[in-house]
């Protein structure tokens, strides 16, 4: 066996060798900070911090982001009451670093949290149709 054809050899080994390996690309780290619990258990909806964004999550989906916490705490604190109202039982549990994130926003907006969450209600409310939408004539 020639020295050439060994070299040949190992050379194609280091090269199939490489392309075999996978390389891993860094996934985006997500932080769990709230669920919001029916009295079975049963996972309703949460907020997670992922690339720097709070997400919102309800019925296994997710619906929303922004780099608002106060926003977002209370959109689920939203879908928290709407439960409620609907006679069903909650538990609601956000972390530390999510209401402290929360609070300072609504402070930077000379507002407490729950002076921010009303503002918001209002605002949501008013961007709410007063009346239901009328169905569209159909051409025949």
């Amino acid at each position: 066996m020639s020295i050439q054809s060994k070299a040949k050899r190992d050379a194609n080994r280091k090269k199939a060798a490489r392309e075999r390996t996978v390389t891993a690309t860094p996934r985006s780290s997500i932080e769990a900070h709230a669920e919001l619990r029916d009295s079975a258990g049963a996972l309703l909806g949460g907020i997670a911090r992922q690339d720097g964004e709070w997400v919102l999550g309800l019925d296994g989906k997710m619906v929303g982001g922004s780099d608002s916490a106060a926003t977002i705490l209370a959109m689920l604190k939203r879908a928290a009451a709407m439960h409620e109202r609907a006679g069903g039982s909650i538990v609601l549990k956000f972390s530390d670093a999510l209401r402290d994130a929360a609070d300072a926003e609504a402070r930077a907006k000379g507002l407490s949290l729950e002076e921010f969450e009303a503002q918001l209600e209002r605002g949501m409310r008013n961007d709410a149709p007063t009346t239901p939408a009328q169905p569209s004539p159909s051409a025949h």
